[in-house]
């Protein structure tokens, strides 16, 4: 009869297996997109906070132990950004480094960093390419990929500091695209690597006078007022009309089904993700319509209805010109308009 393993047996034979080494990295930002470099008084060079993970902590683990150890700081360690894999170097180990994100930490915790143990001998807040210019050829690569999979929503897999080819994030466009178009790329690499776009809808309210609904965030630039909408629930099939209809109900209480697409809106900024809106016709509120508008406090503050002359001092211009688009488009047969940003799209 063959011999079972017992559990201390098993726990000491992959004790003994070669691995590689876990290290994990935090790109700490401050509320200004600055990050946190750190000189220690054993490198000349900076780093990104962070360190070996010890005996049997996650990543996560470690570095959170690492961020308080360094500089004093006990804060949620987020979202997993990049994962590079290096192969064997000088110590004959090869190395895997999971970088995550941390903060944006508001000012009052970036001025408590105390560095306890004596190992960090410099804090330094720099803008994303200064840091990158900073940082040692080996480390650079990881914090550049993890601010682009940051800002689109991925995760970078690169290979000693190298975006592989299918990776989400960091991968340069100019180099996807050589590689799609060369063929390159396997099926589940194109997928992963294809530009990814936000999709959101809302409605385009008025009362009788003509003048618009718009909401107040209770998240972000609470400062800005919107339409009632928001994003559509794509991967639980959720489409357009069906995710504007949702959006009204949870965020003003009131059960409207959308009227006529008016505009399809299609904006993108360099190292972001494009956003596709949709905008539908939401009718005229009379007002014992609007007086049965009830807001999730959660998600928003008050509401109010704005002539087309007063939304440049409420509403960002993109949507500003949105709005204005929509209601001409109300009037004409033209709708659905083609929208890019809030202006009309040109044609090629």
């Amino acid at each position: 009869m063959s011999h079972r393993p017992s559990p201390d047996e098993v726990r000491a034979y992959y004790a003994t297996q070669p691995s590689p080494l876990v290290a994990v990295a935090g790109i700490v930002l401050d509320t200004r997109g600055r990050v946190l470099l750190l000189t220690t008084s054993y490198k000349a060079d900076p780093e990104l906070p962070g360190g070996t993970v010890e005996d049997t902590e996650t990543p996560e683990a470690g570095l959170a132990r690492e961020l308080e150890q360094e500089l004093g700081l006990t804060v949620p360690v987020g979202r997993l950004l990049a994962v590079d894999s290096r192969p064997p170097g000088p110590l004959g180990r090869s190395l895997v480094v999971h970088v995550h994100l941390v903060g944006p930490l508001p000012p009052d915790e970036t001025a408590a960093l105390s560095f306890p143990d004596g190992e960090i001998t410099e804090a330094r807040w720099l803008g994303a390419e200064d840091a990158c210019e900073a940082l040692p050829a080996r480390v650079a690569p990881r914090l550049r990929a993890g601010l682009v999979a940051l800002h689109t929503g991925s995760v970078a897999h690169l290979l000693d500091g190298v975006p592989q080819p299918g990776s989400p994030a960091g991968l340069d466009p100019a180099d996807r695209a050589a590689l799609e178009h060369a063929g390159m790329l396997d099926a589940a690499g194109h997928r992963a690597s294809r530009p990814k776009a936000l999709t959101g809808a809302s409605m385009l309210f008025t009362d009788p006078d003509g003048a618009v609904l718009l909401v107040r965030p209770a998240y972000g630039d609470t400062s800005r007022w919107q339409l009632p909408g928001g994003g559509i629930d794509s991967d639980l099939g959720e489409t357009p009309r069906t995710a504007a209809r949702r959006e009204v109900l949870e965020e003003i209480g009131l059960d409207l089904a959308p009227g006529r697409l008016l505009a399809v809106d299609w904006s993108h900024k360099p190292g972001r993700l494009a956003r596709v809106r949709f905008l539908y016709d939401g009718g005229v509120l009379d007002a014992p319509s609007l007086a049965r508008i009830r807001l999730n406090p959660g998600e928003h503050l008050e509401w109010r209805t704005a002539t087309p002359a007063e939304l440049r001092g409420l509403v960002k211009p993109s949507l500003r010109r949105r709005i204005k688009a929509g209601l001409t488009a109300r009037t004409t047969a033209t709708a659905p308009l083609e929208l890019q940003a809030g202006r009309p799209a040109e044609s090629p």
